[in-house]
């Protein structure tokens, strides 16, 4: 990839000091670092809005699932997976 864009940023001398030490310690180049730390950003917010966007999904189709009369009470629910234990245990 192509490294055409500058990107200028304002800091606090000291966490300067400390990142480019860091760096050094490191025997990384400090855009180096930062580039890794922009492309693990960029890749936590992007599956964060996917993870979002499945939640709401489920919602929306839960919602809709109600909406048509398909709801399970949880009584209905607790028996109906007791019944499939008892019939697993059964087996057994």
């Amino acid at each position: 990839m192509s490294k055409l864009a500058v990107f200028t940023l304002k800091l606090e001398s000291e966490l300067r000091d400390q990142f480019m030490a860091e760096c050094e310690a490191t025997h990384r180049p400090a855009s180096q670092i930062v580039r890794d730390m922009m492309r693990q950003f960029v890749q936590a917010q992007q599956e964060s809005r996917e993870y979002d966007a499945f939640l709401q999904r489920k919602v929306d189709a839960s919602r809709a699932s109600i909406q048509a009369g398909r709801e399970i009470s949880n009584e209905g629910l607790e028996a109906e997976f007791s019944a499939k234990r008892a019939h697993v245990d059964s087996q057994e």
